[in-house]
């Protein structure tokens, strides 16, 4: 079996995004992923539509899009964790798994006698992922956490959007929910991280560790140099819209047609935009010759560099830009991106075989390995498809056991 983590073999208790976020890197990544959700309902993302995956014959399913783009290579099975016998079956199970990711709130699964502490007595050796808006310590730790409430509660909506006063202006979240994603992201990290310590010789060696991962931690770190830009000078950053605060010209401008995304990153790069332009003379003008003095004078620099612009289209802009190694983008839709001749030879937009809707297309992962490629084996699983499977396979339990678990409510 392909991919670095062919070796490991996870149970994913989290529901909706930042959890099955990590849960699918690892998926991805070549480990065994199996998914726990609750009987007849599932993952609450499930339900997240329209838009509704379709079947073959172009009926709606019961599952929305969204739950798709977080639950490739998963496993699916059914499990009351609510019910002591269902219980049992989680121990069992994180027996026999080196990973268990969860976003119960604070507190939840240790009432079940699921927590870090109740499961490595089970099994030393498991890597317990928690992962929650505000984490296991702290006044609000007890607090639910959402996406949109942590991206203004954790300054991504202070920096994002045009200023107060101009058309439009005022706090807007991302366009996709990036507080869940890059806390799946570090969750990743975190845990394969977790594992390599494992398995290093030493006092830690073969010992599994409880990892406390938080929307909101995750949200701040994002911030990047928006937080050092605050700490260097003690003013909060404010929005710009789809300016740079620190780089200039860094920007979209408006073409006879369209818009065309700009970058110069450093002094070369601008002069050679400078020269491609037809307006070398912005080059050594003092107050441009450097980028500081650029972004001090923003406003005249972004001024006259859009006069120019507008005497030519997008494509020519593109075309032009290109040629001199300046760099430059357009501003796609999705339908556009996936029509970029670069997308289509990395095979970013992939094909699985679903239960229900035969070929699903999704997007590959960004991870690229050249001695252990991925590869992607189960689109994202119906609700409770493999129950029976793993029952079988890992708790050795015959067909009359799960059908009595069944039965009971259990499964």
């Amino acid at each position: 079996m392909a991919g670095p983590l062919s070796h490991v073999r996870v149970l994913d208790l989290s529901r909706v995004l930042a959890g099955p976020w990590a849960g699918q890197n690892l998926a991805d990544l070549g480990a065994e992923v199996i998914k726990v959700e609750r009987p007849t309902v599932g993952d609450d993302s499930r339900a997240f539509g329209p838009p509704w995956v379709k079947d073959k014959e172009g009926r709606e399913t019961r599952d929305s899009a969204y739950f798709t783009a977080a639950n490739r290579g998963k496993k699916s099975i059914t499990v009351n964790v609510a019910k002591a016998e269902g219980q049992a079956l989680i121990r069992a199970l994180a027996r026999e798994c080196d990973v268990l990711i969860e976003n119960y709130k604070h507190g939840d699964l240790a009432r079940y006698g699921l927590g870090y502490d109740d499961l490595k007595r089970v099994n030393p050796r498991l890597v317990y992922c928690s992962v929650t808006g505000f984490g296991q310590t702290g006044p609000y730790r007890e607090r639910p956490g959402y996406d949109f409430m942590i991206q203004g509660m954790g300054g991504m909506m202070s920096v994002t959007g045009e200023p107060d006063g101009a058309p439009g202006g005022g706090p807007q979240r991302a366009g996709v929910p990036i507080a869940d994603i890059i806390t799946g992201m570090y969750a990743s990290i975190a845990i394969c991280a977790a594992l390599a310590s494992r398995a290093q010789p030493g006092p830690n060696f073969g010992k599994g560790q409880h990892l406390d991962l938080a929307l909101l931690d995750s949200q701040i770190a994002l911030l990047a140099y928006q937080n050092t830009n605050y700490f260097s000078t003690g003013t909060p950053p404010t929005r710009i819209g789809n300016l740079h605060p620190n780089i200039v010209p860094y920007q979209p401008f408006k073409s006879s047609d369209g818009e065309v995304i700009v970058a110069c990153g450093n002094d070369n790069l601008y002069r050679k935009f400078c020269e491609a332009a037809g307006c070398p003379e912005l080059a050594t003008d003092a107050r441009f010759v450097s980028n500081g003095k650029r972004v001090a004078n923003r406003a005249e620099m972004s001024r006259l560099i859009q006069e120019i612009f507008r005497k030519k289209t997008t494509a020519e802009w593109l075309a032009l830009l290109e040629s001199a190694g300046v760099p430059n983008g357009p501003i796609n839709d999705i339908a556009q991106v996936f029509e970029e001749p670069q997308v289509r030879a990395r095979g970013v937009k992939i094909e699985l075989d679903h239960a229900a809707a035969g070929k699903l297309p999704l997007v590959a992962s960004p991870m690229r390995f050249s001695g252990t490629p991925l590869e992607y084996r189960l689109a994202p699983p119906l609700l409770g498809e493999h129950t029976d499977q793993v029952l079988k396979e890992f708790l050795k339990l015959n067909e009359a056991e799960i059908a009595k678990l069944r039965a009971d409510g259990i499964v």
